[in-house]
């Protein structure tokens, strides 16, 4: 069995016969926030992924991802010369395209500032869904309570920075799907919703879901509906919003929440009936961590169960909450190794 070193010769990972063929790579998820990443060496005896180093980084304290990326490397005095990203958007002619980066991110400049011979991309919340098979009790919370249908689909759904949704259909190898469901109209049911969605666009304009299911969609959502209700939006973070709605202490924060919450709720039975998602939907990130019991008690489940004759099918479907971590590491580095 050979060992693997850095440039410094200590001992990073083993590799044995067939895992040679795969040396360490880095595996990275970027969003608007945060830049997550994890040095990944295949398991000698499995294949399966092992991210032996990991660290996060707040993308607004560094010029660039390729300083994120150097700084990574430097301090843990390791060089791997091929990198796996897992980003929001889409790539265009050798750039990422989306508007909720704190840079752009060119492929070429990566691949001569940063050193590495290969730059692959996938889209975020591709590379969530290949870690579907990861998630577990430790790391997951029941939200929608249903039996489920152990061969089917699962949608994964996620409002961060924008909001994010793929789809993981079952097979050997599994297969995952990238959509852009986030960008889907936003359903405005009639009274304080449409009075609502009145104020984020023209009436006979287009407003999309990711423009109130996501961080700033929250803070868009409080403003549009203290004009509703002619109050003053004093608050200015999205942070502060969930914490006052959590503690009671904020009316319309409290309002504001529960409105968000009918919608994502809207939102996961629309995407769970498109897509024929039996065996569940999967909600991702930190922000909805922090509102479990929110979504859990809230207009959430009845939203998501209130489609007409697809009712039925929707009160078989789960819902759980799962702490996003290291599993877009995790699903991108699954992701290069075919898993």
């Amino acid at each position: 069995m050979d060992r693997l070193r850095d440039r410094g010769g200590q001992i990073v990972g083993t590799i044995g016969r067939q895992s040679h063929l795969v040396p360490p790579f880095l595996a990275a998820d970027l969003g608007g926030t945060h830049a997550r990443i994890g040095l990944v060496v295949p398991d000698a005896a499995t294949g399966k992924p092992e991210i032996v180093l990991y660290k996060v980084y707040r993308c607004a304290e560094h010029a660039s991802l390729t300083s994120i990326l150097r700084s990574f490397c430097r301090e843990h005095d390791v060089y791997p010369d091929v990198l796996v990203l897992a980003c929001a958007g889409f790539v265009e002619q050798g750039v990422v395209i989306n508007e909720s980066l704190a840079w752009p991110v060119l492929l070429e400049d990566l691949c001569i500032e940063g050193g590495f011979a290969s730059v692959d991309v996938l889209n975020d919340f591709e590379a969530f869904a290949h870690a579907v098979g990861d998630f577990g009790e430790q790391n997951s919370t029941a939200i929608v309570d249903g039996v489920g249908n152990p061969d089917g689909a699962v949608a994964v759904i996620g409002p961060g920075t924008g909001l994010g949704a793929a789809l993981w259909l079952p097979g050997r190898p599994a297969r995952v799907l990238h959509t852009e469901a986030g960008h889907m109209e936003l359903a405005a049911r009639p009274g304080i919703e449409q009075a609502i969605r009145a104020v984020l666009g023209p009436a006979d304009g287009y407003v999309p879901y990711d423009r109130v299911l996501s961080g700033p969609g929250l803070l868009r959502l409080y403003r549009a509906l203290a004009v509703v209700q002619g109050m003053p939006a004093t608050l200015t973070d999205p942070s502060e919003i969930t914490a006052l709605a959590l503690a009671g202490m904020d009316t319309l924060a409290t309002q504001t929440v529960d409105q968000f919450c009918r919608w994502l709720g809207a939102f996961c039975g629309d995407v769970a009936i498109a897509f024929n998602a039996s065996s569940g939907v999967c909600l991702a990130g930190g922000f909805l961590a922090r509102i479990t019991s929110i979504l859990r008690s809230g207009p959430f489940t009845e939203r998501f169960r209130d489609k007409g004759v697809m009712r039925a099918f929707l009160n078989n479907t789960p819902v759980v909450v799962v702490e996003h971590g290291r599993l877009g590491v995790l699903g991108a580095a699954n992701w290069r190794l075919g898993r």
